[in-house]
């Protein structure tokens, strides 16, 4: 799931943080630390998907934290070389579903909204997967394997779906 890759990254940030002299709040450090015991507790029981939301919550807060005070004192670049490295460590290799409905953590998709992963087909090809999300009233970007992250409102998420389907079944 890669949330121990997340860790270590948002971890390495930290350090960074500190050798440029910013402290980093309390909240944010229990939320690093919380997120760890959750990993390895989400080791023994790898179908708890309760912990795993836990995980993804104690996540997205220190990466929000990060990212924002970052902005501040660090280069555009070197934040978005930060923000890549936290999308290359969510990237689930062991995949091979074409959909991809997860609750995993990824970046920069809006907390309050679902997403999926979607790979294209041959029949249906990315730009008319990307006509269909925004046809949706979702937002969509090309990840670096090729494949769609989607998201939205739950209810445009599922209407997606089922034209995406319904465009394939066709083909």
């Amino acid at each position: 799931m890669g949330y121990l890759a997340v860790w270590k990254v948002l971890e390495e940030i930290i350090v960074e943080f500190r050798k440029k002299g910013m402290a980093v709040p309390q909240n944010v450090m229990n939320d690093l630390k919380s997120a760890k015991v959750m990993i390895s507790l989400l080791d023994v029981n790898k179908s708890d998907s309760e912990t795993a939301a836990k995980i993804e919550q104690y996540l997205g807060n220190v990466e929000a934290y990060l990212i924002t005070a970052a902005q501040k004192a660090f280069p555009p670049e070197h934040i978005d070389s930060w923000l890549k490295r936290l999308e290359e460590a969510t990237y689930d290799t062991g995949n091979a579903c074409n959909i991809n409905v997860e609750d995993t953590f990824i970046v920069r998709v809006p907390r309050d909204q679902k997403w999926i992963r979607v790979k294209p087909l041959e029949s249906v090809p990315l730009e008319k997967l990307q006509r269909l999300a925004e046809g949706s009233n979702l937002s969509c970007r090309v990840q670096e394997d090729g494949r769609l992250i989607v998201y939205g409102k739950d209810k445009d998420i599922r209407e997606f779906v089922k034209k995406m389907t319904a465009l394939a079944n066709r083909e």
